[in-house]
């Protein structure tokens, strides 16, 4: 049993690590995020049809139940549709495949898990870490994903920052550049910091409700759930004070 314990510790741990340096060479940064903000749900949703779904597709999603779950007015809801698309579709992505693989080399992936699988703090982290390196086929590199094959759809809004490298000695005496952080954009984009970082949340908080969308019902339902468990002990704590006083008095007059 102990080493059954043992094993499952140092798989957790190992697992733990992978976790923490997922982030890449800068630590993740943390996304508050709301998803009780059916506002900002609705802004998120507006920039993932804008920006993210020209490319990526979320198939399990439709636009019907992102309308019934942000309790979005008609107006808003036919806001978010494609003129040839019906609520009742699922938000396919616009970019053909054919074209994608000529552009990219692959198909863009299908982002309505991926905050399941990386996490709202890997995904804020990653859309707000781009930077400047004429290196890459588009200009830009990820700190959190370096390599990636996506341009920085954001570079407009945001600008281009500048990366921070240091001088790291290696084992066999030689040294190379490592990132450490990026720098404010040289040319500044058309928001402002604050605005820039509102946006992003807003995106992240909506892919994270795509990606699990029963968690808002969940999180309706708990306090209902815990009075009732409350409610429940407090009886069964009140029949087994009954039960015990019958129990006493057959004892007592035997």
């Amino acid at each position: 049993m102990i080493k059954l314990l043992v094993i499952i510790m140092v798989n957790f741990l190992g697992v733990a690590s992978v976790w923490a340096s997922d982030g890449g060479p800068i630590p993740l940064k943390h996304a508050s995020i709301n998803l009780a903000d059916k506002a900002a749900l609705y802004r998120g949703a507006e920039t993932f049809l804008a920006q993210c779904a020209t490319c990526h597709s979320a198939e399990y999603m439709r636009y019907g139940r992102v309308a019934t779950d942000l309790h979005l007015t008609a107006t808003q809801a036919n806001g978010l549709l494609p003129p040839h698309l019906k609520l009742g579709d699922e938000m396919v992505g616009f970019m053909p495949n054919d074209y994608a693989k000529a552009v990219f080399g692959t198909v863009p992936p299908d982002l309505t898990l991926i905050a399941r699988v990386k996490g709202a703090d890997w995904l804020y982290t990653y859309l707000t870490s781009f930077y400047a390196d004429p290196a890459k086929r588009w200009g830009v590199n990820n700190a959190v994903f370096p390599g990636v094959n996506m341009p920085d759809v954001f570079a407009a809004l945001q600008g281009v920052p500048e990366p921070e490298f240091t001088s790291v000695k290696l084992p066999d005496g030689t040294s190379e550049q490592r990132l450490i952080g990026i720098k404010a954009p040289l040319v500044p984009g058309s928001m402002t910091p604050a605005e820039f970082d509102t946006l992003v949340r807003d995106l992240v908080g909506y892919m994270v409700y795509m990606a699990e969308p029963a968690k808002m019902q969940r999180m309706n339902y708990g306090p209902y759930v815990l009075g009732f468990i409350l409610l429940f002990t407090l009886l069964m704590f009140l029949l087994k004070k009954e039960y015990w006083r019958d129990i006493k008095s057959t004892i007592r007059s035997e």
